[in-house]
């Protein structure tokens, strides 16, 4: 049987974007949903965003949360894409709620494919994993740094991606039997291909809705989904990227207050509905005494922006090709063209 790979989670925002780079490329690809039901679904966004080679991609049902299917995903995979988190379908109230789903589901993925002599996996992980407790502004983040699972601040999202980072990276140094890869992404925008959305749309949403009449004015570092895709796929070919960390981030960082500039400026018909008012840091700080939200914020202006590329250049020969204005605008396109404005 000809070699395959499998990438984890078919139904997502990064995994559609990775399924089409990866048949483009000419691989065949198996994908895990959590129900077949999807498969038809999937196969028409696929089909409407331009996909080739439709017929290379297979589906196998498989859950994070569950053992049944996993062998049969990575059956004959020399590499395994560990995209998919699990899913909440209402927003965690205690830690343990999302930490111990997400260290299971990466520890059941790394089990399997030791099992199944996979050679390598590459793990889609975050950058709150990596620069949430780098302050010092004189001091460029790099894929050294590691956040503080104590950070005050840390949102049980990032926390949890922190913690299944760290369990994968245990697991694989003890087994020695498989090489791993995570890459780090900042906030991810660019195109959707459904409604199927990345967290990060959340920014957009906020700053669109009419409802908004003030926005925090945090700073952000951007990065397109297409190119977080490109750079995962280069993790998978690259021998030098065996055991290593990157980030996947467009050059500089962009605040909310600019986005929405950029917004009013670049899409005029949304214009009336974007507010340039900002809350001050000092109410955010202040908040962040008494309210978990404001604390998440108050940690985001914090955070030391200033983001090395030194990396993916010397390693993968990498470099985002898309800016963080167009990853942004794409974003916005897509909110636009699937009515996800609230």
């Amino acid at each position: 049987m000809e070699e395959q790979i499998l990438v984890t989670g078919g139904t997502g925002f990064m995994a559609m974007h990775l399924i089409i780079q990866l048949l483009e490329k000419g691989y065949s690809v198996k994908t895990t949903v959590r129900s077949l039901a999807s498969k038809e679904k999937v196969l028409k966004t696929l089909k409407d965003n331009g996909a080739t080679q439709i017929e290379k991609l297979m589906f196998v049902e498989a859950d994070l949360t569950e053992d049944a299917g996993w062998d049969k995903a990575m059956e004959n995979c020399k590499y395994v894409f560990s995209v998919a988190s699990p899913v909440f379908f209402d927003q965690p109230k205690k830690e343990e709620e999302a930490i111990r789903p997400a260290v299971e589901g990466i520890l059941r993925i790394l089990k399997n494919a030791v099992k199944s002599n996979v050679k390598r996996v590459v793990m889609t992980s975050n950058f709150g994993a990596i620069g949430f407790s780098n302050k010092n502004s004189q001091k460029m983040t790099t894929e050294d740094n590691w956040t503080d699972e104590q950070e005050p601040g840390l949102s049980i999202y990032e926390k949890s991606k922190l913690l299944a980072e760290k369990a994968a990276w245990d697991f694989v140094r003890k087994q020695n039997k498989l090489e791993l890869v995570t890459i780090n992404p900042v906030a991810v925008f660019g195109p959707s291909l459904d409604r199927h959305v990345s967290g990060s749309f959340d920014v957009l949403q906020m700053i669109l809705s009419p409802k908004t009449k003030r926005i925090p004015n945090i700073p952000l570092n951007v990065v397109d989904v297409r190119d977080v895709a490109d750079l995962h796929i280069c993790a998978m070919t690259s021998k030098k990227a065996a055991m290593q960390r990157f980030i996947a981030s467009a050059e500089g960082e962009i605040s909310f207050l600019e986005m929405a500039q950029l917004i009013k400026k670049e899409r005029p018909k949304l214009a009336n509905q974007v507010t340039e008012k900002v809350i001050s840091s000092g109410i955010i700080h202040f908040g962040a005494l008494f309210n978990k939200q404001a604390r998440e914020g108050a940690l985001l202006l914090k955070i030391n922006r200033k983001i090395s590329h030194a990396k993916t250049k010397e390693i993968l020969d990498w470099s985002p090709s898309r800016s963080k204005e167009e990853a942004i605008l794409s974003a916005v396109d897509s909110l636009t063209k699937y009515h996800l404005i609230k």
